[in-house]
């Protein structure tokens, strides 16, 4: 599976307007992290074109007043210098004579980046089968978080707010470890392993495995909770189908009514104020087995 799936997860201690930045931003991320430094900010020195202009510029107006002062009028050489000069000093302020310059937000994001070091993780910190599920449990968060019965407060959506993007870090930060150590037990197996050593490796490996199958009971975990959210999403958009149907049924009862046929629509239509009551008692169910699956996810 390709990282292009899974975003830049953070820390939820770091502030939200720097989380945001960093989710934004992950190929610079993966460039700061391979060693990459923003140019330094300008500065007034020798050789700028500012510098220039005062070098050039000064002097080529004291030139124009001097001739000025001394014959009452400016002189056609005098006048001629200035404008030679006027030119050249476009010329060297003219926006491609000058290099691009860095632009300002990576310094910011440079900075971020090495003061919040190790309070994110990028696509590159997990293996593919971390990756794998890293993508699942960023799945399963954005539905529950995303879903109009998170919104309208039918599920507890302040701890939704808080306590998802704590699984998620925490996910993350397990995988992230789960990937290194399972790198370096790899890069040792790779290169031979004695038969002395083979018994030793042997609860090493088992000990990655049940790590990683914890890690996945937790993914899992919020999977099913994000599958009772989804069913309670049917059911409320249902809910608001039905209900619209409903308002407008004096329309079409009146309808039937004047067009004389009563008996053949009007039980069909009487089901819809069936409908509707048993999508409400579903939404119900769904949102309680929601809520369910939450306190087993929480505890």
């Amino acid at each position: 599976m390709s990282g292009q799936d899974v975003a830049v997860v953070v820390d939820p201690g770091v502030p939200e307007e720097v989380a945001w930045t960093f989710r934004a931003n992950a190929p610079l991320l993966s460039r700061i992290r391979a060693g990459w430094r923003p140019r330094p900010e300008p500065e007034f020195v020798p050789g700028t074109p500012a510098d220039k202009l005062t070098l050039v510029g000064v002097p080529a107006l004291l030139a124009l007043a001097i001739g000025f002062l001394v014959t009452g009028a400016v002189q056609p050489a005098f006048l001629g210098f200035g404008a030679v000069v006027l030119l050249f000093t476009v010329k060297i302020l003219s926006p491609g004579s000058q290099p691009e310059d860095e632009p300002g937000d990576e310094h910011e994001i440079f900075e971020q980046a090495r003061w919040y070091d190790g309070r994110y993780h990028l696509p590159e910190d997990f293996d593919p089968e971390a990756l794998a599920l890293m993508a699942r449990t960023q799945r399963a968060v954005n539905s529950v978080l995303g879903s109009h019965v998170n919104a309208e407060g039918l599920l507890d959506n302040v701890r939704n707010a808080v306590m998802l993007p704590q699984q998620e870090w925490e996910i993350a930060r397990l995988l992230a470890k789960l990937s290194a150590l399972r790198a370096e037990h790899n890069q040792l197996i790779a290169r031979g392993v004695a038969p002395e050593v083979a018994q030793a490796v042997q609860p090493l490996e088992r000990a990655l495995a049940s790590s990683e199958a914890a890690v996945v009971a937790r993914v899992e975990a919020l999977e099913r909770y994000a599958g009772h959210v989804a069913d309670a999403e049917r059911a409320y958009h249902a809910r608001g189908q039905i209900e619209e149907l409903r308002a407008r049924l004096p329309r079409y009862e009146e309808l039937v009514a004047e067009s004389g046929a009563d008996g053949f629509a009007v039980p069909e239509i009487s089901r819809l104020a069936d409908d509707a009551d048993q999508l409400e008692e579903t939404l119900r169910r769904s949102v309680g087995e929601a809520h369910e699956a939450f306190r087993y996810l929480d505890g």
